[in-house]
């Protein structure tokens, strides 16, 4: 089955679907290990993990060569970002082919300008309807996997309000999008007025130290969200950890005083399938 068939199957099931942030191969199978149904590839963590901020700075073929690491280390489906569609509508239809070849199981892509910002930065803007429902247009036509899930995003409404992003959601329903991300709502209110006032599956991003306050996956489930995406609190609690980490080798020339926050030895083999790899150079070894 395909990953875009096992997302549909999930939006379509009784469950919320959790999608925790991953940014390479490594934290997406710790996802995939901790039992989530599906994982979402952080375009912000992804950039960070290069030293550079969300801003769209990655080149398209960087993202789709990262994508399909990760999508290669898991057998979850992965929901991607596609920023702005990193220009124009033949900027987005390029991207598609790239993203679906891939492996990916749907995207999300927003109404920004490009190149974009993080949902959380100030200083936003955004195109205007008819361009943006062109553009999920043109990515449809593009779209070789008919299941492949688009989520359309509006960062509408630390720029013109609340009841625009609304509006601006409505439109891209219509031109096709499957599912409505309307970022950062900065209050409980317009969270649940979100779910009141668009139609199908909602998707949700809770992460903490955002505009939106954090909510539980039973309450979002309540309200009327089908997918929470969980960015980069992984990414965060690495970079945490790592910098603990290099503070004991700094103080002592090596990390045993934290090795009980440590993955062992054997653990981090097993995290990356080591034995399965030597079963297989065995088997086709020459000797």
């Amino acid at each position: 089955m395909r990953a875009s068939t096992k997302l549909r199957r999930l939006i379509e099931g009784d469950d919320v679907i959790v999608a925790p942030g991953c940014y390479d191969g490594l934290s997406a199978r710790l996802v995939e290990g901790t039992g989530f149904p599906a994982v979402y590839v952080s375009g912000g963590a992804m950039a960070r993990s290069t030293g550079i901020p969300d801003m769209g700075l990655l080149s398209p073929s960087e993202i789709a060569a990262r994508l399909a690491q990760i999508v290669d280390a898991i057998g979850i489906p992965a929901i991607a970002d596609m920023d702005t569609g990193f220009g124009n509508a033949l900027n987005a239809r390029h991207a598609i082919r790239a993203f679906e070849r891939a492996g990916v199981a749907g995207f999300h892509i927003e109404d920004q300008t490009f190149p974009k910002r993080c949902g959380h930065y100030d200083g936003k803007s955004i195109v205007s309807i008819d361009e943006f429902c062109q553009k999920i247009r043109a990515i449809k036509d593009a779209s070789r996997d008919p299941d492949t899930v688009i989520i359309a995003r509006t960062d509408a409404i630390a720029v013109e309000g609340f009841d625009a992003a609304i509006e601006r959601m409505h439109a891209y329903l219509e031109a096709g999008a499957d599912v409505a991300f309307v970022e950062a709502p900065t209050t409980e209110a317009e969270i649940e007025a979100i779910a009141q006032r668009l139609p199908g599956p909602k998707l949700i991003n809770m992460f903490l130290g955002a505009k939106t306050p954090l909510l539980s996956v039973g309450r979002l489930a309540e309200i009327g969200y089908k997918i929470v995406i969980i960015p980069s609190d992984t990414q965060r609690a690495a970079i945490k950890a790592m910098q603990r980490a290099l503070e004991m080798i700094k103080r002592d020339g090596h990390s045993s005083a934290m090795a009980d926050d440590m993955a062992s030895f054997q653990d981090r083999e097993a995290l990356v399938n080591t034995a399965h790899f030597i079963e297989i150079d065995q088997r086709y070894s020459s000797d």
